[in-house]
């Protein structure tokens, strides 16, 4: 089925059709997003970066003095669990801002930019418990600002922050030969230079060897997290002395700066492997499983031209012939499926925020009270009962259908390729979600009506007369959420 260049772009390149709102209609206006992106600031971390810092360093603190005390044997179990459910209660506000930023933001494309870079270059909340603070900082200052300017500067954000550091346990790792090394007998960690080869940068059998996967790592010494401040910092007693050899460049700090590090990762920005690689993956994720041959080239050429710039690259794939036609090769993923049904059911951002409300009243605890004196009829059930719905349409759907906000099952990132996200579990849980946001916010809508917002011309008349027949119009709308063609873009 061809479909118009709007619908297709809100469906492929974005998060799906909104009722009121316009599609960009070709790519010049997709890519006009990107810059218009990048200058909002997302919903997270919610007190701002320099907020997150200090809260994130008051957090790490309170936790390492409490872990010494509990050693000495004088444990203080109220002050460790009233941080830890602080951490807790920040994750998940800020997991549910992520939510609701690509829910309501216009700008579909530059959304789905910044969760495929935040995959690409994966970290975790579960790492450890700073993590849950750590990780949306992350996105918000490597990932968001550099979506659109040089790989090689995204490259650096990303690498170079403390989320990744502590993730890939750089801030463990000690040059063999360093003084560190010597007297502590402390060794190094390849987590790092592993990724950065294999996942970052150059791909998979792209022809590197492990003696390089070593090289890189060696290279990456000295590298640290301060967790007073959470900076990177160099640390020259951590560092392996050169020279060392990576795919026939000698880094050798003639300085001794310690920024042989940044440029091995200039040098792998550069390299045509590495175009080559995150074009495939580009194409991978918006257009079809199996990159075209004929749509990759063009923008490795783009890259290799304007020397990494990444609009350029994405310029490349848009102007393909293949980015405009089949639609329907790719599954949505979890998070997609869920922000496209919110945003096909046009919900409204102040009943968004009523959910992240009533999660945050049941977590926080005196709701019950504050009810009881304002003489409410509800009840501490009642709270418990709106919460649980909540988390039920939101970060609880994501993780029983396996892609929880900033939980990716390894440092490759979530899968994305249809035999994922085609299991029968996947597909009953994804029936049961439309079944539920159908009742919870479809109960006053026609169900031709929302095909129309959800699908528009994208409907196949099959789902059309199925819709056209339901029994009622919470059964229509689940109809419509379940559909094939509304599951796949």
């Amino acid at each position: 089925m061809a479909l118009s260049n709007p619908t297709l772009a809100a469906i492929r390149f974005g998060y799906g059709l909104r009722p009121g709102e316009e599609p960009s209609a070709d790519a010049e206006a997709l890519l006009a997003q990107i810059e218009e992106g990048v200058s909002r600031k997302p919903g997270f971390p919610r007190e701002g970066a320099a907020g997150r810092l200090e809260n994130a360093t008051r957090v790490i603190s309170v936790l390492v003095a409490e872990a010494k005390a509990r050693q000495g044997g004088n444990p203080n179990d109220s002050i460790r669990k009233e941080t830890q459910q602080e951490i807790q209660r920040t994750y998940r506000l800020d997991a549910m801002a992520r939510v609701g930023n690509a829910v309501h933001s216009p700008l579909g494309f530059h959304e789905r930019l910044a969760s495929f870079w935040v995959d690409h270059f994966s970290t975790s909340v579960l790492k450890s418990r700073p993590m849950r603070m750590i990780v949306p900082l992350y996105e918000a200052q490597a990932i968001r600002p550099n979506i659109g300017g040089s790989f090689s500067k995204l490259l650096s954000a990303a690498i170079l922050h403390p989320a990744m550091l502590i993730y890939l346990d750089q801030n463990q790792s000690v040059g063999p030969d360093s003084p560190a090394g010597r007297r502590n007998r402390r060794g190094l960690n390849e987590n790092l230079g592993r990724e950065l080869l294999e996942l970052h940068t150059l791909g998979a059998g792209s022809g590197y060897t492990q003696d390089d996967v070593r090289a890189a790592a060696l290279v990456l010494t000295g590298l640290t997290v301060d967790n007073r401040t959470l900076e990177v910092v160099y640390q020259p007693r951590l560092a392996e002395g050169g020279p060392i050899t990576l795919l026939d460049r000698t880094y050798q700090d003639d300085e001794g700066d310690g920024q042989d590090h940044v440029l091995m990762l200039e040098d792998l920005a550069a390299d045509p492997k590495t175009a080559r690689h995150i074009s495939g993956k580009l194409v991978r994720h918006f257009i079809a499983d199996t990159p075209p041959d004929d749509m990759v080239e063009p923008m490795v050429d783009a890259w290799m031209k304007s020397r990494g710039n990444l609009t350029d690259v994405y310029r490349a794939m848009l102007s393909h012939p293949r980015a405009w036609s089949e639609p329907g090769r790719k599954i949505k993923q979890p998070f997609e499926f869920v922000v496209s049904g919110f945003r096909a059911l046009g919900l409204p951002e102040k009943s968004f925020a009523n959910l992240v409300r009533d999660m945050d009243d049941e977590e926080e605890g005196p709701v019950g009270k504050a009810m009881e004196m304002a003489g409410a009829v509800a009840t501490r059930e009642n709270a418990r009962r709106r919460a649980a719905r909540a988390n039920a349409l939101t970060l609880g759907a994501l993780q029983r259908m396996g892609q929880p906000v900033w939980q990716p099952p390894s440092p490759a990132g979530f899968a994305d390729e249809a035999g994922v996200w085609l299991s029968a579990s996947q597909l009953s849980e994804r029936i049961a979600w439309s079944r539920m946001i159908a009742r919870t916010f479809g109960q006053k809508m026609e169900p031709s009506e929302f095909l129309e917002a959800a699908l528009g011309e994208a409907a196949r008349p099959e789902t059309r007369q199925i819709v056209a027949q339901a029994p009622s119009k919470v059964h229509g709308i689940t109809m419509v959420l379940a559909s094939p063609e509304f599951n796949r873009r």
